[in-house]
């Protein structure tokens, strides 16, 4: 069963404009600071590690994840499963469309499902892993969608909740196994 929709809602009215040709497009963000250097956060966002731990750690998060193409380089495509009951889907296809190893930078677009099956026309969400210190890093999520004006009021349910969830759990393992001097 699809709805559209989450139980967190986030927006910033600042962020949403209107195009009368594109519909809405609009862009949410979400930064997090870890304690631990961007390498080492890096390593595990650019590929599919990220996934694993979430799957691991947060099961009523994310289920499961089917690769369906790839390695975790671009082009990769994924199934994302999410737990029974989950507001907006119980699952979605996304693919790897950027990463820039470089500038720690990774982008993925929703292509089947999800946001997709509400009037949205894209729905990407960008990793951006920022050096802070030699030991401190901030991840920065920005989820950028577009959106059919007929389906405009969807828009209010584009949330980083989830992923800001992800972020603190994962962050936190990877803190914790770097005190106790084991690799992710």
């Amino acid at each position: 069963m699809l709805l559209c929709g989450f139980i967190n809602r986030t927006i910033n009215p600042k962020s949403v404009r209107q195009s009368r040709r594109e519909g809405m497009k609009g862009a949410v963000s979400h930064e997090l600071e870890i304690g631990l250097p961007a390498d080492e956060i890096w390593a595990v966002y650019r590929a599919l590690r990220l996934g694993e731990l979430a799957v691991e750690l947060l099961p009523n998060v994310l289920e499961k994840i089917d690769i369906i193409e790839g390695d975790g380089e671009v082009g990769t495509v994924l199934r994302l499963h999410f737990p029974a009951g989950t507001p907006m889907a119980e699952n979605y296809k996304e693919k790897f469309t950027k990463i820039d190893d470089e500038k720690r930078i990774k982008e993925v677009h929703t292509v089947e499902g999800g946001f997709l099956q509400c009037g949205f026309h894209s729905y990407m969400v960008r990793f951006e892993i920022i050096e802070k210190s030699e030991a401190t890093s901030v991840i920065q999520t920005t989820i950028e969608y577009e959106v059919d004006e007929q389906f405009a009021a969807n828009a209010s349910f584009v949330s980083t909740a989830s992923l800001a969830t992800i972020h603190e759990t994962v962050g936190k393992y990877l803190v914790q196994q770097n005190s106790n001097g084991s690799t992710s």
